[in-house]
């Protein structure tokens, strides 16, 4: 059987796990700036997949997707049980599709300059508990993961600080407190802790000059004053005419990464324009055949956003139940102990959007005396949006957002 996966099936599955994620998230409360990262959530969750077995493999599998693109590849844990399957068989079950996450975790590891980016992936363990040693082996090479083990029953505020220690050494200082005081608790046996920290300078940088200050309309009644970015150049833009929206792409430095905006045309189109994405609907709206290269009169908000997520109900919602119940869960994939559960997965995620390039900006945007003639397409982000950040080589989306409350 030809357990290959498909060159986007990676991808494809972030993304849907990420929206299916963001509208559990936008339910709560429609009214709030939302940010975080599918992939980075994502592939750490499947650390504790690699370990999972029986309905809790079966239950996590479809929350994160893997059911539908990687249905054919096999957990670490059916490795150990498959005692009879030569080593090279047991390689070729489960090798490819951690093939494909190392080398997306690689690259996104290893950006070019102008690009900060850094990514955090920890299990925390009580002392004492006995895990396979393939196991720690599969986490560490494929998922540049660290296993812990610290004393959540004897010494619950020494585990907290020692958690938040490790997430902010691994972000460079970026990420702090990622565990407030509570949250851990002595009957405390795994903790999952991811967190990732993003900044990029534009391949076509913003002139500080001429940010002006300019009202965000926050619904059809309120506004509320923002600094608005603004310039003219070339970009591509998509209109999806379904939805009533424009869709505009600001490239990172090196294109490596882009910034895809979803703008509603008015206030009263957002909801459609989040009931209607799908991963299908995304990958035509943000197509080769719907973004053209035009001309563009650009204005959106300078903006810093940063959101922490205790995701333990979020995902049980989703149907991810039976590994956060320490009666249900099966994690024998990690350890001969029938003890272990998940007892929080929390995620945290910080943005930073301004005009970082400042005087290449400047010198570049001076020669427009030939411009006036041109026509140019507005694009004035002054309402709600929804906006994302994808990895262009592998079409992976890094991070998904809404901006709706300055």
């Amino acid at each position: 059987m030809d357990l290959s996966i498909t060159k986007d099936s990676l991808p494809k599955t972030i993304t849907s796990f990420g929206l299916d994620l963001y509208k559990k998230l936008n339910k709560s409360d429609v009214c709030k700036n939302i940010f975080f990262s599918p992939m980075s959530i994502s592939t750490a969750l499947g650390m504790v997949l690699v370990g999972a077995w029986g309905n809790t493999k079966t239950q996590m599998g479809k929350v994160l997707h893997f059911d539908r693109s990687l249905e054919d590849t096999r957990s670490y844990a059916f490795q150990r049980r498959m005692a009879d399957v030569s080593e090279p068989e047991k390689e070729n079950v489960d090798g490819k599709i951690n093939l494909e996450v190392k080398k997306l975790l690689s690259q996104l590891n290893h950006l070019s300059p102008g690009y900060q980016m850094n990514i955090a992936n920890n299990l925390f363990i009580q002392r004492g508990y006995d895990f396979f040693q393939q196991y720690l082996v599969c986490i560490k090479d494929v998922y540049g993961a660290t296993l812990e083990s610290v004393d959540f029953y004897n010494a619950t505020e020494e585990a907290r600080q020692t958690i938040n220690l490790e997430v902010d050494k691994q972000t460079q200082g970026n990420i702090k407190e990622l565990f407030p005081p509570g949250v851990i608790g002595p009957d405390t046996v795994l903790v999952l802790a991811n967190a990732i920290y993003f900044k990029a300078t534009w391949e076509h940088q913003f002139d500080p000059s001429r940010t002006t200050e300019k009202d965000f309309r926050l619904n059809e009644n309120e506004s509320k004053p923002v600094q608005m970015m603004h310039q003219r150049g070339r970009f591509q833009l998509g209109h999806v005419g379904s939805i009533n929206a424009q869709i505009l792409c600001l490239p990172y430095v090196g294109e490596l990464l882009s910034m895809i905006i979803l703008l509603p045309k008015d206030i009263s189109d957002l909801e459609q324009v989040e009931n209607t994405m799908t991963c299908e609907t995304l990958a035509d709206w943000t197509s080769q055949q719907n973004m053209m290269e035009h001309h563009v009169d650009v204005y959106i908000p300078r903006f810093k956003l940063e959101d922490t997520f205790d995701l333990n109900i979020t995902l049980q919602a989703l149907g991810m139940t039976d590994v956060f119940d320490e009666s249900k869960a099966d994690l024998s994939g990690m350890s001969p102990s029938q003890q272990l559960f998940l007892s929080k997965v929390i995620h945290k995620a910080y943005v930073d959007v301004n005009e970082v390039g400042t005087e290449a900006a400047a010198a570049t945007g001076a020669s427009v005396s030939t411009r006036s003639l041109i026509s140019y397409e507005l694009f004035l982000a002054d309402h709600p949006f929804l906006f994302c950040i994808r990895h262009n080589p592998t079409n992976t989306i890094l991070f998904l957002g809404k901006f709706c409350s300055p």
